[in-house]
């Protein structure tokens, strides 16, 4: 498991190019047959991803890093298949994802496995995991039974969908809300205007990108604001001081998943745009 230390917003500002994609840029997922994660001390969250191919791939505690017997001894995870159908075995239970089918996974579960139906066409399960205190139960959230939220105008290229699978209400989570959101053609800006939220972390995963296309992902403080680019199914790290915003050379798809002191999906710190730099 990768470990990743962040910086404060004055030590931030003095990172260069590669210090910012280091520290911030994960591009190190979706390997075949390979199940990968990384831990941030960004309210502790972990993300990784799972490709099964030839073998079934097991989520197992770490020592070191979670000091847990099983990965959710004290944690909850959400799960969203962005490939071919798969399955996750959740204590002997079987879940089936089709692609961007999403599965919340509670406090306590033990055994964890991912398999894919089609080894030739491997099942791509990105994870989303943060602390937990209490047990709740799993639950396969189809992609079509997202709370759907239209956003956005063609005039102002940021026509989107927003899928959300995991948030209160709807799927009861300690701390993990969790969504996707979709691009509509010819739409290229995501979260615009751009906001923070001190109360709580957000990463994104960038995903059906075309191969010579890309995101300027935008983040620091709202005077002086960095940017990394993005390619396909790579993610980026977003402190709580810190803006989320991007623009795309083409559309394309990104999954959120937060975690902090507060599930309200809506919670967030408007910028005033006059003062972006």
């Amino acid at each position: 498991m990768e470990v990743r230390y962040t910086y404060n917003p004055d030590y931030y500002k003095k990172l260069n190019t590669e210090e910012l994609r280091k520290n911030f840029l994960v591009d190190s997922m979706f390997r075949p047959g390979e199940l990968t994660l990384i831990y941030t001390d960004v309210d502790r969250s972990i993300i990784g991803s799972a490709v099964p191919v030839d073998n079934v791939l097991d989520l197992k505690g770490s020592k070191k890093e979670t000091a847990s017997e099983y990965f959710l001894d004290r944690r909850e995870a959400g799960i969203i298949n962005i490939g071919n159908t798969g399955t996750v075995a959740v204590d002997g239970i079987n879940y089936v994802l089709q692609n961007k089918d999403c599965l919340y996974i509670g406090k306590e579960a033990k055994e964890i496995k991912f398999s894919s139906d089609d080894k030739s066409n491997p099942a791509s399960f990105y994870i989303s995991s943060y602390p937990a205190h209490k047990e709740y139960p799993v639950k396969l959230i189809k992609y079509e039974d997202a709370v759907k939220q239209s956003l956005g105008s063609f005039e102002n290229c940021n026509k989107r969908v927003i899928n959300k699978y995991i948030l209160p209400g709807k799927v009861e989570s300690c701390q993990l809300v969790m969504g996707l959101t979709e691009l509509e053609s010819g739409s290229v800006w995501n979260t615009f205007p751009p906001h923070t939220h001190q109360r709580r972390t957000e990463i994104y995963l960038y995903f059906d990108m075309k191969e010579d296309s890309m995101v300027f992902h935008f983040m620091g403080e709202e005077y002086e604001t960095r940017h990394i680019v993005i390619r396909n199914k790579q993610a980026v790290i977003s402190p709580g001081f810190s803006i989320h915003s991007g623009v795309g050379t083409s559309n394309y798809s990104f999954i959120w998943g937060m975690g902090g002191e507060n599930q309200v999906f809506d919670d967030m710190d408007s910028l005033n745009l006059e003062n972006i730099r």
